[in-house]
C-alpha cells in the first residue's frame, strides 16, 4: 500500500501542511516511525518524542502541529484519524475467493455474491451468507444460522443454530455464539437441563474477540445491538441485552437475563449479576461486581483500594468487625443523646 500525503489528508479529513506529493507505506508510533511512515500523536505524554520522530508526516491537534519538523496532518481527533489510516494498510492475510474445495455447503444455504469461504469450513441446512463475507479455515456455521453482509469470521468459529449476525460483524478464532446458557433446575439434589430454545442476535458493525462466549436464550433471544466492541474472553450469558455503542474489556461478564443500556462501559475483569438493568452510560470500573441495577449513569466500582499486603489484612479484620463497631457506635450514640 502507498498513498499521497494528499490523498491521506482527503480520506482522513485533515488539513495538511506540507509536502502533497510525500508517498505514505506505512503507520507507525512516533518513536519507531521511519522515512515513508506516518505516526500520530493523541497522547501529550508523548509530545516530546515530536523532535526526534523521523516519520514523514504527524497526525497532530492545532497546538501541537508547530512543534513537528516534517509534514503535518491537523485535525481534532488524532487518535481517530490514526484508527482511520490503519484500515488503509491493513496487512491481514485475505481468503482466496470462492469456496474451497474442503468447505461442506447444505445444498439449502445460500452464499451471497463476493464470499470468500476458506477451508474446511461447514455450513449447515438454511443457513444464509450475505454479500462480500469472509469465513475462515474450520469455521462451523450452524442450521438457519444468517449472516448480513460483509461479516468476517476468523479460523475456528463456531455458531451454533439459530443465529443472526448483523452487517460487518467481525468475530475472532475461537469465540463460540449461540451455545447453551447456563440453566438448570434443582430436584432432589440432582440438576435437571433447561432446553435452551431461544436463539442469538448481533446487529451491525459488532466486533467480538477471541475465545469469547455469548450463550443463546432460554426461551427469547441474547441481543447485542450495534457497534457493540468485546475483547478477549467475555462472557454474555443467556437472555442478556447489551445496548448499542456497548464494550467490555477482557474477562469481563454479564449474567443471565441483565440488560445493559447504550454506551456502557466494563473494565477488565468486571461482572454483573444476573436480572439486573444498567441504564445507558454506565461505567464498571476492573474487577468490580455489580449486585443492583443502576439508574443513574456515571462510575461505579467495588472492592478496596491498592495496598501493601500486611496493611491490607489488617484492614481485613477490621471489615469483619465493622457490623459490632457499628452497634457499639449506636449504643453509645444513644448513650450520649440520653
Amino acid at each position: 500500500m502507498q498513498i499521497s500525503l494528499s490523498e491521506l489528508a482527503a480520506h482522513l479529513g485533515a488539513e495538511l501542511r506540507g509536502d502533497s506529493n510525500q508517498q505514505i507505506t506505512g503507520v507507525a508510533t512516533l518513536k519507531e516511525a521511519s522515512s515513508g511512515e506516518i505516526a500520530f500523536l493523541a497522547n501529550e505524554s508523548y509530545r516530546k518524542q515530536l523532535a526526534e520522530s523521523e516519520a514523514s508526516a504527524v497526525i497532530v491537534r492545532e497546538a501541537d502541529a508547530e512543534s513537528v519538523s516534517g509534514s503535518a496532518l491537523v485535525c481534532d481527533n488524532p487518535y481517530l484519524a490514526f484508527a482511520l489510516a490503519t484500515q488503509l494498510f491493513d496487512n491481514r492475510p485475505r481468503t482466496s475467493s470462492g469456496v474451497h474445495s474442503s468447505a461442506v455447503v447444505a445444498g439449502s444455504a445460500r452464499i451471497g455474491d463476493g464470499c470468500r469461504i476458506a477451508a474446511n469450513v461447514v455450513i449447515g441446512d438454511g443457513a444464509i451468507i450475505g454479500d462480500d463475507c469472509e469465513i475462515g479455515a474450520g469455521t462451523v456455521i450452524g442450521d438457519h444460522c444468517v449472516l448480513g453482509s460483509g461479516c468476517h469470521l476468523n479460523a475456528n468459529v463456531t455458531l451454533y443454530h439459530d443465529v443472526t449476525l448483523g452487517e460487518r460483524v467481525r468475530i475472532h478464532s475461537g469465540t463460540v455464539i449461540g451455545a447453551d446458557g447456563f440453566g438448570f433446575a434443582p430436584d432432589k439434589g440432582r440438576w435437571v437441563k433447561i432446553m435452551q430454545l431461544g436463539g442469538v442476535r448481533i446487529g451491525n458493525d459488532v466486533e467480538i474477540g477471541a475465545n469469547s462466549c455469548v450463550d443463546r436464550g432460554a426461551l427469547g433471544d441474547t441481543i447485542i445491538g450495534d457497534n457493540v466492541i468485546l475483547d478477549n474472553h467475555v462472557q454474555i450469558a443467556h437472555n442478556v441485552e447489551l445496548g448499542a455503542g456497548t464494550a467490555m474489556a477482557a474477562q469481563a461478564g454479564v449474567a443471565g437475563s441483565t440488560k445493559l443500556g447504550k454506551h456502557c462501559t466494563l473494565a477488565g475483569n468486571a461482572g454483573v449479576a444476573g436480572h439486573l438493568e444498567l441504564c445507558d452510560g454506565v461505567f464498571v470500573a476492573p474487577k468490580t461486581v455489580i449486585s443492583k441495577s443502576i439508574n443513574t449513569p456515571g462510575g461505579y466500582a467495588t472492592g478496596t483500594a491498592q495496598m501493601p499486603i500486611n496493611d491490607w489484612r489488617k484492614a481485613a479484620t477490621r471489615f469483619r468487625q465493622l457490623d459490632s463497631m457499628a452497634r457499639r457506635i449506636k449504643d453509645l450514640e444513644k448513650q450520649l443523646k440520653d
